[in-house]
């Protein structure tokens, strides 16, 4: 028989495991996100310093309050703005209609395997789909079979925040049998592409996307700098994408002969919808003529160098066809190339060649440009600082992505009203490389670790930011609603890194994890 005093310790060792069990049952249950509106998130803003005001002053809102309208910031209910009322001109007739529908099921990919995933119109990549600036283009998203629901958002477009197409965000996600019709003005000219943001990872990883040009209003004047640098007489697409393994060149497991008569300029449209970090590069020299839909200003000859661009980025290049029964490759993503040239000159006489490790400094690339707004003084300025550490979201322990030492879903989330310039100082203090994509606006790139840009103004919707480093960036705010700011590496979203760039009075009806089953990364 157990005596009186081990009988007492064993009731105190119980009641204190069971405590202690108790408060770590209570612990984890309070990381499980449920449904949740990102109008809640944040609990402080992370500026100058961590809840920070912005450069003239201006306070955060404390997110977390009785709804959407009650948490808008400025102003109540009365005030508030629905991202549903932020919409292309209602009245306006489209000039671009397209149907996209978006199918659960086998993939084809020529040249290689099958895969499980999803289609757009029976293929992947879903069709191209072509603009010209100013256009009304509208797109019907029909979603045939896709069990998770789906969305088509636009990257690199600065469309009208209800027309984003985030799921929980900006709408919800369209469901087995439903559509949604997207509406935007074609603003600028470019290189772009449509992906779905509905558990974002799995649905862009297999084959959810597609490409959208939108080509210049009217040819620019033949005598100016910039059309003599950028013109081309032919004008082609490189999506580059990764099947189960199998890396495509526009969904060819293969290369692509692209004809051009001797000495004709060719644009080539290099996308890059995958997870990591792309290189292009040639032995012949070509020219990088816009970066991110992005006109580059004075461009000259890249030689010996190869050209990186970040998950999500784009770059079009301008390559020279040579003389008659000849050709010239170009190496778009490593494992593909383009022949450039006489569609009868043998492989042979454009061998491959090894990647230059030299990569082109877009800090100091072309010439400089006057920028329309003055980022010297700005009205908004935020760090965004980048690290990792342990702890447990959602109930998933893990290392995960912290912004300015917060873990999701406490993350900041970025004040600003219409017309503010907004300076933020990106700094990567992690042990990888994060593709930064800021949806609705365009950012330029200031300075990269103290050096202040020289070349033509980067300007850019997708940002390598490696680690160690850290980059000065700015922008107008000039597309109210609520956008998100996260990582492209989708995985990295997945775990936390995501961010929102708020704007004053704006809310959303919408929620994430609730019967609408919206899921965004």
């Amino acid at each position: 028989m157990p005596s009186r005093r081990e009988l007492f310790r064993c009731a105190v060792v119980g009641v204190a495991v069971t405590t202690a069990l108790g408060a770590g049952a209570l612990a984890w249950s309070s990381t499980l996100l449920g449904e949740y509106s990102v109008m809640t998130m944040g609990g402080g803003h992370g500026g100058n310093g961590d809840v920070g005001a912005g450069a003239d002053g201006h306070g955060g809102h404390a997110a977390g309050g009785q709804g959407a309208a009650e948490a808008s910031g400025t102003g109540g209910a009365a005030d508030a703005v629905s991202v549903t009322s932020l919409v292309a001109d209602p009245d306006r007739p489209a000039d671009v209609q397209v149907e996209l529908v978006a199918r659960e099921g086998t993939v084809d990919v020529p040249g290689g395997r099958s895969i499980e995933g999803y289609t757009v119109n029976g293929t992947s990549p879903g069709p191209e789909i072509r603009a010209r600036q100013g256009d009304l283009v509208e797109v019907e998203l029909v979603n045939e079979s896709v069990t998770d629901g789906a969305t088509l958002h636009w990257h690199g477009i600065d469309v009208p925040n209800a027309a984003d197409g985030v799921a929980g965000i900006t709408q919800d996600a369209v469901p087995v049998g439903g559509r949604h019709v997207y509406r935007f003005e074609a603003t600028d000219a470019g290189t772009y592409w449509y992906h779905s943001h509905q558990v974002s990872h799995v649905q862009v990883e297999r084959g959810l996307l597609g490409a959208i040009v939108i080509e210049p209003a009217a040819a620019s004047d033949p005598s100016s700098a910039a059309a003599s640098s950028n013109a081309a007489s032919r004008d082609v697409t490189a999506l580059l994408h990764v099947y189960g393994g199998q890396h495509t060149l526009n969904g060819r497991v293969g290369d692509e002969r692209v004809e051009a008569e001797p000495g004709a300029i060719v644009r080539v449209r290099v996308i890059n919808t995958d997870q990591g970090t792309a290189s292009v590069w040639s032995a012949e020299p070509f020219r990088v003529v816009a970066i991110d839909g992005q006109e580059v200003n004075r461009p000259t000859d890249v030689e010996e160098q190869r050209v990186l661009i970040p998950a999500g980025g784009r770059a079009d290049v301008a390559v020279q066809a040579p003389a008659a029964g000849e050709a010239v490759r170009l190496h778009v993503g490593g494992a593909r190339s383009m022949l450039i040239g006489d569609p009868a000159a043998p492989e042979a006489s454009a061998p491959p060649v090894r990647q230059p490790s030299q990569t082109l400094d877009l800090l100091a690339y072309g010439s400089p440009a006057p920028l329309s707004f003055d980022p010297s003084a700005p009205d908004r300025s935020y760090d965004y600082v980048i690290a990792r550490r342990f702890g447990i979201i959602d109930g998933r322990p893990g290392n995960f992505w912290t912004i300015n030492g917060r873990m999701f879903p406490d993350v900041p989330m970025f004040d600003v009203a219409e017309g503010d310039v907004v300076v933020m100082h990106l700094r990567n203090d992690s042990g990888d490389v994060h593709p930064m994509h800021l949806h609705g606006h365009h950012v330029v790139v200031l300075s990269r670790d103290g050096v202040a840009a020289s070349g033509s103004p980067w300007v850019v919707d997708s940002l390598d930011v490696h680690p160690g480093e850290s980059y000065d960036i700015a922008f107008v705010a000039d597309n109210p609603g609520i956008w998100s700011d996260h990582c492209h590496t989708l995985p990295h979203a997945v775990d936390g890194l995501v961010a929102h760039v708020m704007y004053e009075g704006v809310t959303t009806p919408f929620t994430i994890n609730g019967d609408a089953g919206n899921r965004p990364e």
